[in-house]
């Protein structure tokens, strides 16, 4: 059997598309990357905003059209927000939600009467990634989320916090590692809650991961800034471990974090950014900010504005506040207009370009171990371009002749000049 796999969203539904990939080859099937040729397509939608759940059904209706023969298996935030919906869309066969993810493999070959091949039937080092070629992979950690953001629907579609054992997580990384890949990311919808339920915590899980994996370069995904222990930071000694972190911020007024429901006031923010930068020289900040919350003053508007300017951040995720159907904040009161949201969104922007560029200008003249991911472009009929990622996850170019081959390799490079949308380096062989 031929499978696709589709994600909306979020890192951590990446992650579950990768851990769907291994068990649907380990079962004997096979992953495909060309859609027209599957007999089953798994989706993973997303339902962070009223235009994610759009997508999502767009995707779905996408699919059954280029492949009505397939069977169409539907998971996710969306298909889990709203299961009837989904299911009556036309060439759905299985609507598997969040809370059965885990079993989603197993659901859709017993109910769609596919057979499961013993283990044995699958060669040596075929079960790898669905995206053959990658460098890097994603690795869910935990699901859920025990804290209620008033914007957050994806609090309600995930569920609790379930954190997964640490013992299946390092099997997972070495096996990754012996496919080939040199970087893994450990995502969850609570990254940092990890271990609530299993009376451990993220800062264990990473010395673990560091101590019984030999992977060479481990990044955290997305991690709400609250709940890190005083010697956090302290963990960024060890070089494996890749310095840059998304801290999702939303707002620098303090009194709209408090109508958000957050757990991190601006000036607790600062602290943690402030022990970070302390710890590692360019260590990199980004993060996420909602423009125009219900009720957000020019005040604080002004304030938050002029806190992220403080701060700075070497890239910024800016949306634009969408009143979403079963939160809180979708029934606050002084709902702003678009106009004022957009005048708001594109100021934000103009900011987050600035800072970015700052961001790149300090790292002119530092040498990092680069992860080389592939080619960029050819340059004449002897040169191309190559670019990948730096440890504090800038996105770095260098020429080297085409008959060289650099991919999946990590190799120290000097970053020294820049566009506004490149950086050039040279590799230090």
């Amino acid at each position: 059997m031929l499978v696709h796999l589709k994600t909306l969203g979020c890192r951590l539904n990446e992650a579950e598309l990768e851990t769907w990939a291994q068990a649907f080859q380990k079962a004997g099937h096979k992953i495909t990357r060309k859609l027209d040729d599957a007999h089953v397509v798994i989706i993973n939608s997303c339902a962070v905003t009223a235009d994610a759940a759009r997508k999502s059904r767009q995707l779905i209706r996408r699919v059954h059209r280029e492949n009505p023969t397939a069977k169409l298996v539907v998971s996710g935030c969306y298909a889990t927000l709203n299961e009837n919906e989904a299911a009556q869309l036309l060439g759905v066969d299985l609507v598997v939600g969040n809370k059965d993810k885990n079993q989603l493999v197993e659901q859709t070959l017993s109910a769609l009467n596919f057979d499961t091949m013993p283990t044995m039937s699958t060669e040596p080092g075929e079960i790898s990634l669905f995206s053959r070629g990658r460098q890097r992979a994603f690795v869910k950690v935990q699901d859920g989320c025990r804290y209620r953001c008033t914007f957050c629907i994806v609090t309600v579609a995930r569920g609790e916090e379930i954190s997964r054992p640490v013992a299946v997580i390092i099997d997972e990384i070495n096996s990754l590692y012996q496919q080939g890949i040199n970087e893994v990311i450990l995502t969850g919808v609570h990254l940092g809650g990890y271990g609530s339920d299993v009376d451990s915590n993220l800062t264990e899980l990473i010395l673990t991961i560091l101590d019984k994996t030999k992977i060479p370069r481990l990044r955290l995904g997305s991690l709400e800034p609250w709940e890190l222990p005083a010697d956090f930071f302290s963990l960024f000694q060890n070089t494996r471990l890749m310095p840059h972190l998304h801290l999702p911020l939303q707002s620098g007024s303090d009194s709209v974090l408090r109508r958000m429901a957050r757990r991190c006031k601006t000036d607790e923010f600062a602290n943690i950014v402030k022990q970070a930068r302390k710890q590692i020289k360019n260590f990199n900040i980004t993060t996420d900010i909602i423009v125009g919350f219900p009720g957000e003053t020019e005040l604080e508007w002004q304030q938050s504005f002029d806190f992220i300017k403080a701060v700075g951040f070497g890239h910024i995720h800016i949306f634009t506040y969408s009143s979403r159907e079963g939160t809180k904040a979708a029934t606050l009161p002084n709902q702003l207009t678009n106009e004022i949201k957009k005048q708001r969104s594109k100021q934000l922007h103009e900011l987050a370009e600035t800072m970015k560029q700052q961001f790149v200008a300090e790292n002119i003249g530092q040498e990092y171990a680069v992860l080389w991911e592939g080619q960029k472009r050819d340059i004449d009929s002897n040169n191309q371009y190559v670019f990948g990622y730096t440890p504090n996850y800038l996105r770095v170019s260098c020429k080297i002749l085409k008959t060289e081959s650099i991919e999946n390799k990590i190799i120290n490079a000097e970053l020294h000049t820049h566009s506004k949308s490149e950086i050039f380096c040279y590799l230090k062989l």
